[in-house]
């Protein structure tokens, strides 16, 4: 069976030993080459990113509750105004009783940068980067190479048409083809180095690119001026802070092939 089309389901409960961990479905995403939207000037067109295991899912209610339930510092009452704000899973009933408002399968929302992270850690993971997810998020739903143009057009006509009624199961998200679901979604995801894009002029000893970045001219420094998706998402990124909670920020999980026999396995 080809990588592309190949699973990973890791039992994390008995790799670690804890029995109320979830145990996320997880997908071998074949390394290849990333074009960054933007890059400098002294930057190859094109990256390349190591292949990685990346969940099928974003994480869900259910999942999240059995991370609080056993991390008790990252309960909504207990957390630290430092590590995630007020709106800090503010639609849940309580501490652990997510309520009406968060289906058990919907994804979890309204959970910090750096709560997202501890949760990964706590399942011995980590985030995606920003190269890695979207990496995975550019492939179309039957080709690892879509026409930019076709995938445009799709991720728009969704964006177009979805529902402003709320969330939705994390199974009826759309699939690309390495079997990810839900990666042009109704929920927004935390990565882990998601304010690492911002350049200021400061920083090249150049103010003018300061102007560039933030009004309508930024187009010149992009790699695609026609990707509004990735244009939405990176000034999306741009704009948050580690505590910041937000109704419409999700996450998953992604981590490296724990060693050189499982990568071989699923070549």
């Amino acid at each position: 069976m080809k990588a592309n089309l190949l699973t990973l389901l890791i039992l994390l409960s008995a790799a670690l030993g804890a029995s109320a961990q979830p145990s996320p479905e997880m997908v071998w995403i074949q390394g290849g080459r990333y074009v960054p939207l933007y890059a400098s000037t002294a930057e190859k067109a094109a990256t390349e990113v190591d292949g990685f295991l990346l969940s099928r899912y974003p994480v869900t209610n259910a999942e999240y509750l059995e991370f609080v339930r056993a991390n008790p510092e990252w309960r909504r009452s207990a957390v630290q105004p430092l590590f995630a704000d007020e709106q800090y899973l503010a639609h849940w009933k309580g501490d652990l009783d997510p309520g009406d408002r968060a289906p058990a399968d919907h994804p979890v929302v309204n959970v910090s940068w750096f709560a997202a992270r501890a949760y990964a850690e706590w399942l011995g993971m980590r985030l995606p980067t920003t190269a890695e997810w979207e990496y995975a998020a550019a492939s179309g739903s039957t080709r690892r190479d879509q026409d930019e143009s076709e995938r445009r057009a799709s991720i728009l006509a969704q964006y177009s048409t979805r529902s402003t009624s709320g969330l939705r199961p994390v199974t009826a998200s759309e699939t690309n083809i390495w079997g990810i679901r839900g990666m042009h979604d109704l929920v927004w995801e935390w990565v882990e180095d998601f304010n690492a894009g911002v350049v200021t002029g400061e920083s090249r000893n150049n103010t003018d690119v300061d102007q560039g970045l933030f009004c309508g001219a930024a187009a010149l420094f992009a790699s695609d001026v026609t990707d509004y998706a990735a244009f939405a998402r990176f000034a999306f990124r741009s704009g948050l802070k580690g505590d910041f909670a937000l109704g419409n920020v999700g996450f998953r999980v992604a981590a490296d092939a724990p060693h050189t026999t499982l990568q071989a396995s699923i070549q």
